[in-house]
């Protein structure tokens, strides 16, 4: 599925790789109980299905301004073996996709990753007789520094005593061997600070938490706005609960603060808000709603 906005001069296309609907108690929201998205009624039925369960998208944006063409995260590629059985060895028509979009791998110039999780690095690579090679070969892969730094750490770890699960969802080793070692060797990477500037209409907006180094992406131009959240937000519910966390957060309070002071800034400005797990129609704005918020298409 795509969708396409028009933001001054810029276009942004959503490529969506995987969608899912889940039950609440495996959306990884700390404390979430099924009961409290009922006073969340704005909710349903494009965010929460009639019979509960959360609905989620795994998608890249392709943002064309009128200087360069960028990717925004790469979600989770073919071919690639992983600890989650759902997510290994898919098999998606991603790069058709992407094709069909008029943008062949070769003309890709940029690939912003908000952070180096598994679900946004995948199609960095694909696999050509048994090697993973960079999907796009003319791109530079920005990465912010502090989250390399991290994960490069993670990855050569050997006494990781996080829970199985949280190991499976982030499998660091795995990740970092196929999707972010190789685009590195090919020396395709420029290492970045949080709110480096891309082009005239582009630059990133740091909101750690998540990771240590996670950026979320600004797109201005011709006097309109819009922000791709990355992993600051994963659900729409957590516009109205900035306080329900992800488990999979390095910090969950500096994601909190971050999400808390992304919601005072971009409340009621008129800046789309396209959710980098939100399923379609995904693009919509932060409007106060008494002393809370919430996302209206």
């Amino acid at each position: 599925m795509t969708r396409t906005w028009q933001v001054g001069d810029v276009t942004i296309t959503k490529i969506v790789e995987l969608e899912d609907a889940v039950p609440p108690a495996r959306a990884g929201i700390s404390g979430l109980e099924p009961t409290d998205l009922a006073d969340l009624p704005w909710l349903v039925p494009d965010f929460l299905t009639p019979d509960g369960l959360m609905r989620m998208s795994i998608h890249s944006f392709l943002v064309e301004t009128p200087q360069t063409r960028i990717v925004v995260d790469t979600g989770l590629g073919n071919d690639k073996p992983r600890a989650v059985p759902h997510w290994s060895g898919l098999r998606t028509g991603f790069l058709d996709d992407l094709r069909a979009a008029g943008w062949p791998p070769g003309s890709v110039q940029r690939v912003i990753h908000t952070h180096l999780h598994i679900d946004h690095v995948g199609w960095n690579t694909v696999l050509v007789d048994g090697a993973w090679v960079p999907t796009f070969p003319q791109a530079r892969h920005l990465m912010v520094r502090a989250d390399l730094e991290h994960w490069q750490a993670q990855a050569a770890r050997t006494d990781d005593d996080r829970p199985g699960w949280l190991r499976a969802m982030t499998d660091v080793a795995a990740v970092w061997t196929d999707s972010v070692a190789p685009v590195l060797d090919a020396g395709q990477v420029d290492l970045v600070e949080p709110d480096a500037r891309v082009d005239s209409s582009v630059r990133l907006l740091p909101t750690h938490g998540h990771t240590p180094g996670h950026a979320s992406v600004l797109i201005e131009s011709g006097g309109e706005s819009a922000v791709i959240t990355g992993d600051l937000v994963h659900f729409p519910c957590q516009i109205a609960r900035p306080r329900w966390t992800s488990m999979l957060d390095c910090d969950q309070a500096e994601g909190t603060a971050a999400r808390e002071k992304f919601l005072e800034a971009f409340a009621d400005t008129g800046t789309l808000v396209l959710g980098t797990h939100f399923p379609d129609p995904t693009g919509g704005h932060i409007v106060r709603d008494g002393a809370a918020y919430r996302f209206e298409i």
